[in-house]
């Protein structure tokens, strides 16, 4: 699940308290690193279970209102989304109940915020619709779920102020991990049962290599990649640069010169959003000319073996 996205991201913020904070050891910073990507995954996980929080509420109505209706002889409420069978799965997950089994906190501890969230699912039509609905198979209801996900849960400002209060690790990874949710939520298959597999905390040795290498690059050769940066801006103001953006530039350098099956185009790309996110309102477009600079100075004195497209011929193609 932890993929080169959130390992940027994690890298850019970690980096930057590196050099915030007095006590300069790499080898601490670089278990702070993983410490943070496993917060992620753990969001990951804390917001599948939140799914199953909200369909016990369910469930815990449906009995109240169950023995009414029985006392004043009255039709019985539908179970049909209490029951649902995409969530009933999801609470039998065998991944997913160890996982929750080693956390302190669970959603058991957040019933005031479940309610809430289940009387926004009751009033939504797409809950309305789902319950009028004459169609019953496990396809309908994992599709529910995938709409409500997308429509009160991924963007829900109180959910994300929430989650801030109970890790700062999560400030910033929430709309990368909705991401993962929802296509989690796609390849869940009925026949799996509760032996379905969640998406891996990594999904190779290699992305755990590539964070390794990337922040280690960065700190140790910092002296040299800021010297490539004052080689290559002599048509550049330095001085209007943000310290972040020294930062953000110091990891796309290492970037560049540490994996050479990343296209420059994509380092530069994945920076410059970076830029936009982190550092001053003007940082992207003026990070996006620095690299560019920097990355063909580096080309030209031979310290880099990439290639990059001529800015004529960049033109022509465009023409």
């Amino acid at each position: 699940m932890i993929n080169r996205e959130i390992i940027r991201i994690k890298i850019v913020q970690l980096t930057y308290a590196y050099y915030q904070n007095g006590n300069k050891n790499i080898d601490t910073a670089e278990k702070e690193l993983f410490f943070s990507l496993s917060k992620a995954y753990d969001l990951y996980n804390y917001l599948l279970a939140l799914m199953v929080a909200i369909a016990k509420e369910s469930r815990r109505r449906l009995e109240i209102e169950q023995a009414r209706s029985q006392r004043e002889g009255k039709e019985p409420p539908s179970g049909k989304f209490a029951y649902n069978r995409f969530t009933m799965q999801l609470e039998e997950n065998y991944q997913l109940n160890e996982f929750m089994e080693t956390q302190k906190k669970t959603w058991n501890d957040e019933p005031e915020f479940v309610a809430r969230l289940f009387d926004q699912v009751e009033a939504s039509q797409i809950y309305k619709d789902y319950m009028e609905s004459k169609e019953d198979s496990y396809a309908s209801d994992r599709e529910l779920w995938r709409k409500l996900y997308r429509t009160l849960i991924q963007d829900n400002e109180n959910l994300d102020a929430l989650l801030e209060q109970q890790s700062l690790y999560w400030n910033d990874d929430k709309e990368v991990v909705d991401t993962f949710v929802l296509k989690t939520i796609k390849r869940f298959e009925e026949k799996n049962k509760a032996k379905q597999e969640l998406l891996p905390e990594y999904g190779s040795e290699e992305e755990k290599d590539f964070a390794r290498k990337l922040f280690r690059a960065t700190i140790l050769n910092a002296n040299e990649y800021q010297r490539y940066m004052s080689e290559a801006s002599r048509n550049w103001d330095f001085s209007r640069l943000a310290y972040m953006d020294v930062v953000i530039m110091q990891i796309a350098i290492a970037e560049m010169l540490t994996f050479p099956s990343i296209p420059i185009s994509v380092t530069i790309n994945e920076y410059v959003e970076m830029a936009k996110l982190y550092s001053t309102y003007k940082s992207g477009g003026y990070i996006n000319g620095m690299l560019d600079s920097i990355a063909r100075h580096l080309i030209k004195t031979g310290r880099m073996m990439k290639s990059m497209t001529d800015p004529k011929e960049k033109n022509q193609n465009q023409e």
